[in-house]
């Protein structure tokens, strides 16, 4: 007779902890907003969220004291980010397998417009994502630069070709050189880890791409779409 397994896995209780952190529509849309990778106030993330400040501020702090919040204070303003690159990652994993195929309904004009910039390009936390990001990363992989099975991995060639395009890669630290993450709305991989959030950082500060207000939406720019072409053979009718 098979012995019954009694002995809990401890990392059981962690897991659910975490899961119970996210389990709220509130705290949710908060982890949606920060995915641009940017530190948001907590007045910034009530208005977002549509709540009060003060009930806000108890849902930050579990987020906080659960580690999947960083906050900073200056003056009297609190501001809050991403732990870090794997939270981010857990946040847009699990939002692309939360409901496929799913359409959510503009219930608006503008709702409409930002919807259509964010699904044309946008930052997922620190990398490209979006059509544009999709684009960006079917260039990389029919060059030759970026190898996407088995596994996300840079080449060689892809490793000159940053290199030669002045994107440092800081290779110091634990996060992966090259990883897939799962676009939402494209329900296609795009290049994240050190290379995507590299190239994201110099598309941005090259002037290749332009946030659209004060969201997660970019666009394209002139100077982009010639570098676009001339680095990656990218048609301009592709970013548009």
């Amino acid at each position: 007779m098979l012995a019954v397994m009694t002995a809990k896995d401890p990392r059981a209780p962690l897991l659910a902890r975490l899961a119970a952190l996210i389990a709220d529509e509130t705290r949710a849309a908060c982890l949606l907003a920060l995915l641009d990778g940017r530190a948001w106030t907590a007045g910034e993330l009530a208005r977002h969220a549509g709540v009060a400040a003060s009930t806000l501020s108890e849902h930050l702090g579990k987020l906080v004291a659960g580690g999947v919040l960083t906050e900073e204070r200056q003056g009297r303003h609190r501001y809050v980010r991403l732990a870090d690159a794997r939270i981010a990652q857990l946040v847009e994993d699990l939002t692309a397998q939360a409901a496929p195929g799913a359409v959510v309904r503009p219930r608006s004009l503008r709702e409409s417009s930002a919807g259509s910039a964010m699904a044309r390009g946008r930052t997922c936390y620190d990398h490209l994502a979006g059509r544009l990001g999709i684009t960006v990363t079917d260039a990389l992989t029919a060059r030759g630069l970026l190898v996407q099975d088995p596994g996300c991995a840079l080449t060689d060639a892809g490793l000159g070709w940053f290199a030669d395009a002045g994107i440092g890669l800081d290779r110091t630290g634990r996060r992966p050189l090259a990883r897939a993450c799962l676009d939402w709305t494209e329900r296609r991989p795009h290049l994240a880890g050190v290379a995507g959030a590299a190239l994201c950082r110099h598309a941005l500060d090259a002037g290749w791409c332009e946030r659209i207000g004060s969201g997660r939406a970019v666009r394209v720019t002139a100077t982009g779409e010639r570098a676009l072409a001339e680095l990656l053979g990218i048609d301009a009718a592709a970013l548009r």
